[in-house]
């Protein structure tokens, strides 16, 4: 009782994802919904959408003609009398802005990780939570690109940064092998979080390390089996270091520092009503320095093998309610400093439903769990890992493209006396809104 009068004192504004994903889905599910693509092709957002950013049949169509329609150069493109150059009859752009006000329990922890500060904002103004440009158009019978930047983002200003940005090739070389080339999330073969329906995140593809990465995927159908391989530098897409230094005004950079790329695949097919996948990775990464930095939060010298297992299945039941599930099992070899013959292994996973009600309402849940394992009890901030969540959510439409949304999380993983742990409960009440155009 008294966590839900916390909640009902603090309400907590946040919008959803509405923005058109007509990129959803398969390899390019990563794309937020573009609502440029409605205006070049002068139709509804409903044509592909059973409710965004869910698609329906005609979305799939639509997306597995690499997010054209047959008549592309004709609506998207000016006349140029030149059969070699697709030009775009407008700039392909699209905003998406999201503002909220968040009541939670969270308290902000020391950079020590030795206890609480004094800033505890239960009722918290986020407005403006995003502001992101986005841009797709097709480039020719079989190429197109896709990119969106972050102007701010979680009260960051001032700073803008690109995630999502690649070219993708539908037909390679006449092979009928889609190569896509640029920052994407390898998390995307399974669930994209771009265009999950809560505010809540799919948890432990960001434990495992698993979304944003600058890589190449090669994918292709065979029937109803497809199957995805891809490598990734497997360092995220913040990062560069200098070539030949010290060496005077270099001009280039290196995305990547470490001796092999991290390898992944997924097979994924459908067996009756179910749609189920199988995902692997292999690579590497930095170990952690927990002797200089007991908390593990410094990068050591140390390139140790990194494995994942993974298994995801979803569905729908009666055309209203979409659910889905996925199972990480995480390895991390020689991970700590500490204790570099040691393995480390965890376990995630999270499982969820959207149940369209209307094309006003939709109602969604979403059920997070992690547990740390071999990285509990280490004094690292990895201990953390532990979640045990359940999100609540109701999203009312007020246009097609505009959003509102209600959302509750509680959390049911104990509290710890360390602060590397769970030392303060997470739940929160988010009301918002969330708009495309």
């Amino acid at each position: 009782m008294h966590l839900m009068r916390a909640y009902v004192r603090n309400l907590h504004l946040r919008g959803l994802s509405i923005l058109l994903a007509l990129l959803c889905s398969g390899i390019s599910e990563t794309s937020s919904a573009m609502p440029v693509f409605a205006r070049q092709y002068d139709m509804t957002c409903a044509a592909c959408h059973a409710a965004f950013p869910r698609l329906n049949a005609f979305g799939e169509q639509f997306r597995e003609n690499n997010f054209r329609l047959p008549n592309w150069r004709e609506k998207t493109t000016v006349d140029t009398k030149d059969d070699m150059l697709a030009l775009p009859k407008f700039p392909p752009l699209a905003i998406r802005a999201q503002a909220f006000v968040q009541g939670r329990q969270g308290r902000e922890i020391n950079d020590s990780y030795t206890g609480f500060t004094d800033n505890n904002a239960e009722f918290d103004f986020q407005a403006p939570y995003l502001i992101k440009l986005l841009s797709s158009a097709p480039l020719s019978d079989h190429l197109t690109y896709y990119f969106y930047g972050i102007f701010a983002e979680k009260g960051t200003n001032g700073e803008s940064i690109i995630e999502d940005a690649w070219f993708r090739h539908d037909d390679a070389f006449g092979t009928k092998i889609a190569t896509q080339l640029g920052q994407f999330q390898v998390s995307d073969l399974m669930f994209p979080r771009e265009t999950r329906m809560t505010f809540q995140d799919f948890m432990a593809y960001r434990f495992a390390g698993i979304t944003y990465d600058r890589g190449v995927i090669f994918d292709r159908r065979f029937g109803p089996v497809s199957l995805a391989l891809g490598a990734v530098n497997g360092n995220g897409i913040e990062q560069n270091f200098n070539i030949n230094s010290p060496g005077f005004q270099r001009p280039d950079k290196m995305f990547d520092n470490d001796t092999r790329k991290n390898i992944f695949g997924r097979i994924g097919t459908a067996v009756g009503p179910l749609h189920l996948g199988l995902f692997g990775l292999s690579g590497e990464q930095k170990s952690r320095n927990n002797v200089l930095d007991p908390l593990g939060t410094t990068a050591g010298t140390r390139d140790t093998d990194k494995r994942i297992l993974g298994v995801d299945v979803s569905g729908v039941i009666a055309g209203k309610s979409h659910w889905f599930a996925q199972a990480l099992w995480n390895r991390w070899d020689g991970y700590l400093d500490s204790n570099p013959a040691k393995n480390y292994r965890w376990f995630g996973a999270f499982a969820g439903v959207d149940y369209i009600h209307s094309e006003r309402w939709v109602f969604s849940m979403l059920y997070n769990f992690a547990d740390a394992q071999d990285l509990e009890n280490t004094g690292t901030v990895y201990e953390g890992i532990n979640i045990n969540t359940l999100t609540l959510t109701a999203s009312y439409y007020f246009m097609r493209n505009v959003k509102g949304v209600v959302e509750i999380a509680g959390d049911f993983q104990k509290e710890t006396a360390s602060y590397t742990a769970h030392p303060t409960k997470e739940g929160y009440i988010l009301v918002g809104i969330d708009t495309a155009f």
